[in-house]
């Protein structure tokens, strides 16, 4: 042992530091102050780079698009998402089909969500009338209208004054002139269980979404793409999407990509936080909903109204 070999622990290179430690919370202080208080360390540093990165490209007039699972809606977060959306800090929404079920049922009656393992024990779940009959008709009027689904959603919630249309993001689009494009699965959605449901239609007009979508991706370039709570079809929707803008000269060398979710998912850090920056500008963020979002959000929007 007396052949061992050590070094001045001054000379090492270490991964933490005090100057990055956390600070601690004063009574009274500001959302700013919680923000960089935050540990300069993995997701504190991530959270607040993400921050960074949505004030930028809002402040530069950059694209910032928001593909969002259906979860984000039923864990409640349809009036942070609408705030963004007035605030100019969203300029394009994806929604997956379930989102445009959910985003609905609040519209018609205040409430959604089922209690999946008790409606299916006697076949009920996903069997709610008025909710396949609403958008059964709004995706032939998609169809005869040759516009996209989601359009077609949120013109129909105006036009039949839905009484909770002013918390229903489909809404919202029409209201603002904000893009919510809808990128359907055939068999996915409780809707295709309906017997109204026309599957032709459902495709043209989703298909018609992921053109306006890819058109909106074009335009990505030092914009940022924000996947939340969708670990398959929106990040596979986003990849192709991706590829097909760069095939028609738009490079997109130089945007930030965000991944939200609960746990890590294979699609999610490949094709959406990875294989598009070349792992750079490329962000992951573990953890609730509920709890995330709206703290990135409170944070862009306390940046740009000071």
């Amino acid at each position: 042992m007396k052949a061992l070999k050590t070094h001045p622990l001054a000379d090492r290179n270490c991964k933490v530091s005090i100057d990055d430690f956390a600070k601690a919370w004063q009574a009274g202080s500001s959302l700013s102050d919680f923000i960089a208080g935050l540990p300069d360390i993995l997701a504190g540093k991530n959270m607040r780079a993400v921050i960074r990165a949505l004030v930028k490209a809002y402040q530069d007039s950059k694209t910032i698009v928001w593909a969002m699972g259906a979860h984000v809606i039923k864990v409640g977060l349809n009036p942070v998402i609408i705030d963004l959306m007035q605030h100019g800090v969203i300029n394009a929404i994806a929604l997956n089909g379930a989102g445009i079920i959910h985003d609905t049922e609040l519209a018609m009656v205040g409430r959604t969500s089922e209690n999946v393992e008790a409606a299916l024990k006697n076949g009920s779940f996903g069997m709610a009338h008025e909710t396949g009959h609403f958008i059964c008709q709004a995706i032939r009027q998609a169809s005869e209208h040759q516009i996209g689904l989601g359009e077609a959603m949120g013109k129909a919630i105006h036009t039949y004054k839905l009484p909770y249309a002013q918390h229903s993001i489909l809404a919202a689009g029409i209201q603002l002139g904000i893009p919510v494009t809808v990128h359907i699965a055939i068999g996915t959605d409780t809707i295709h269980m309906h017997p109204e449901f026309d599957a032709g239609c459902a495709g043209q007009s989703s298909h018609m979404d992921f053109r306006t979508f890819a058109a909106i991706i074009a335009t990505l370039e030092q914009g940022v793409y924000m996947n939340i709570g969708s670990a398959v079809i929106l990040p596979e929707v986003f990849l192709k999407a991706i590829s097909l803008a760069r095939n028609l000269g738009h490079p997109l060398c130089a945007l930030t990509t965000v991944n939200m979710d609960f746990i890590p998912h294979y699609r999610t850090l490949t094709n959406v936080v990875d294989r598009p920056t070349a792992g750079k500008n490329g962000f992951n963020l573990i953890g609730h909903h509920e709890i995330m979002l709206p703290l990135i959000a409170a944070g862009v929007i306390d940046q740009i109204n000071p």
